[in-house]
């Protein structure tokens, strides 16, 4: 199981925000390569980037900074307003690994399967964020009618072989993941699963492990605001993430 530790991205600069309200952010760093040579120095491989300029927009703002973060030598998983060709295009050649689609994947299965067409599966990723069980859009500003677990069936027809699923309710909040949502996730498709939303404590990624024993398409868990607030050590985490 792997840990990725998230970069929010800002005007440039590494925040973070409580259930996605632009109105709750909280400034960590004013130069994003800060932490992400920290999350290096911690020994993770990946780090999980999110444009949310581009989410709120609906164009990618930030591929510069994402591009020195990538620069570091760590492998980028890049979301945040990617809703064209040309967008998925540049941001690869900004050195992103891997890039998720949210918005556009919720009502344009055409553009999804021609995405797993032209660059690979692994290369893909679709992110669902969820809000009482239906899919969010458009930086969580709007909550359309489609289910979470439906998406995920449809995208997984497509070709798509990784979700990144996140509870809107506990993102940010440090109250601890919905495990049973997450849980649900899992048995709902047959792709890869990314974790996401709530993680405050260290007993939070031993628990995720011991679904992943279960349940090894478990991939990984994103975590952001606990790492910031010192709620837990990167390095404590990655260790038990990759423990037997």
């Amino acid at each position: 199981m792997q840990i990725f530790p998230a970069i929010d991205l800002k005007n440039g600069r590494c925040v973070r925000l409580t259930q996605g309200r632009a109105s709750e952010e909280t400034v960590y760093y004013d130069d994003p390569v800060a932490p992400a040579l920290l999350f290096k120095a911690a020994g993770t491989e990946w780090v999980h980037v999110v444009d949310l300029d581009g989410a709120f927009e609906g164009v990618p703002r930030n591929l510069a900074h994402v591009a020195r973060i990538a620069a570091t030598g760590l492998q980028v998983q890049l979301g945040g307003g990617l809703r064209t060709l040309n967008d998925v295009e540049e941001a690869f050649h900004a050195g992103v690994r891997r890039v998720v689609i949210g918005t556009r994947a919720c009502h344009d299965s055409e553009f999804v399967s021609g995405l797993v067409h032209r660059f690979g599966a692994e290369r893909l990723a679709v992110g669902i964020d969820a809000h009482g069980g239906r899919v969010a859009v458009e930086g969580w500003k709007n909550v359309s009618v489609v289910r979470a677990e439906e998406l995920a069936r449809r995208v997984c027809d497509l070709g798509i072989q990784t979700i990144i699923h996140t509870d809107i309710a506990t993102d940010g909040t440090l109250s601890g993941p919905n495990f049973k949502a997450q849980e649900a996730m899992l048995r709902a498709t047959p792709a890869r699963l990314i974790a996401s939303g709530g993680v405050a404590r260290r007993e939070d990624i031993a628990k995720f492990a011991e679904i992943a024993r279960a349940h090894p398409r478990l991939e990984g868990v994103i975590v952001g605001k606990a790492i910031y607030e010192k709620k837990v050590a990167l390095v404590d985490l990655l260790a038990l993430a990759r423990a037997p």
